[in-house]
């Protein structure tokens, strides 16, 4: 992982196979939390992908980007936790030197992704509330496709195996030069990280100041739109009621005037609960995250100079891996199409969702 045993690099500490670094107690506590974490991040993330495809609620072509991310945390679980648990357990690396470079460049690749997908997510919210009508319309699975795919192939750059990668029989450590830490931080966290935060920060602005000229030009949506959009969490539309009546075409009679009002309201409730879900998933994992990139930024910067204890920077590091089973948690308590969908898929229940 992206700390694996920094602080040890510094001061040259090498722990033989015969001195584990946890009591027995200690390490069973360990296992069986991160145990705990694992299971939870696969059923959880499995629930998410599950219920975007089999929930009506959920179907909208934009929460291809949650079953996206959740398949980036499920790999996450699968594919780096049960390594990092291991090498953290028995204190050295057991698993040779050709899969150090890929377990490196898996970890760096999944958290990467991860932020990645969160900043794709704010920029599409932002261009459909700035843009609602003209962008909802080419909203399509196939663009949503391209943008997921465009998001991965980012993070795989970034995430491409360094030469500066040190393997011996018991360590796989990352690249430990100031440059290649720096530049991976704010590659990997902080750049991406400005960006989302100012982008919801839009998102807020122009959702407290909505602009009815603009809705007012392109009143005369689709009718059909609204069958595909019906259920949907992300029929965006942040708008004043004070607005409201723009989009409504005008020859409709009263009646359809007033059905047609009654389902923009629940959209925009929809819109306005889960542009804050996201929001909390955002927050959520910055903060997870942000302790580690601090910490590991300032061991690149000032070295011997602040000495970060060794079980203080671990536990950054394992509190950024516990996000990856946070975002079903949030959806759960924060959404009730996904509360819903959850019930339906555990419990069986029939009820239309």
């Amino acid at each position: 992982s992206l700390s694996q045993h920094v602080n040890q690099t510094s001061s040259s500490l090498s722990r033989p196979p015969s001195f584990p670094p946890h009591s027995q107690v200690v390490s069973v506590f360990i296992v069986l939390v991160v145990t705990v974490i694992i299971l939870g991040t696969v059923v959880g993330n499995v629930l998410v992908v599950v219920a975007v495809f089999t929930s009506r609620a959920l179907r909208a072509p934009q929460n291809l980007f949650l079953v996206s991310l959740a398949s980036a945390d499920i790999l996450v679980a699968t594919l780096v936790i049960p390594f990092s648990l291991a090498n953290e357990v028995m204190g050295y690396w057991y698993f040779g030197s050709t899969w150090c470079s890929f377990y490196l460049a898996l970890d760096v690749l999944f958290c990467t992704s991860s932020i990645v997908h969160l900043c794709a997510i704010s920029l599409d919210r932002y261009w459909s509330v700035t843009k609602a009508v003209s962008y909802n319309r080419k909203r399509t699975p196939k663009r949503i496709k391209v943008m997921i795919s465009i998001v991965w192939l980012i993070s795989i750059v970034i995430s491409s195996p360094e030469d500066g990668n040190e393997t011996t029989r018991q360590e796989c450590l990352i690249n430990n030069q100031t440059w290649y830490i720096l530049s991976s931080c704010m590659v990997s966290f902080f750049a991406p990280g400005v960006i989302m935060i100012l982008v919801y920060c839009k998102i807020y602005r122009v959702a407290k100041h909505p602009r009815c000229a603009n809705r007012h030009s392109s009143s005369n949506v689709d009718s059909n739109s609204s069958s595909q959009r019906r259920g949907e969490l992300d029929d965006i539309d942040l708008e004043d009621r004070g607005c409201e009546h723009y989009l409504l075409p005008s020859p409709l009679p009263v009646r359809s005037r007033q059905m047609s009002l009654s389902k923009t309201k629940v959209a925009q409730m929809r819109e306005k609960r889960f542009t804050f879900v996201l929001a909390v998933v955002m927050g959520v994992f910055v903060l997870c995250w942000f302790p580690f990139f601090f910490t590991y930024s300032l061991h690149a910067i000032c070295r011997e100079n602040c000495t970060i204890p060794e079980t203080l920077f671990d536990l950054f590091f394992w509190i950024g891996y516990c996000n990856s089973c946070l975002n079903p948690i949030i959806y759960t308590i924060f959404n009730r199409d996904f509360r819903r969908a959850f019930k339906k898929i555990l419990f069986h229940t029939h009820k239309g969702t």
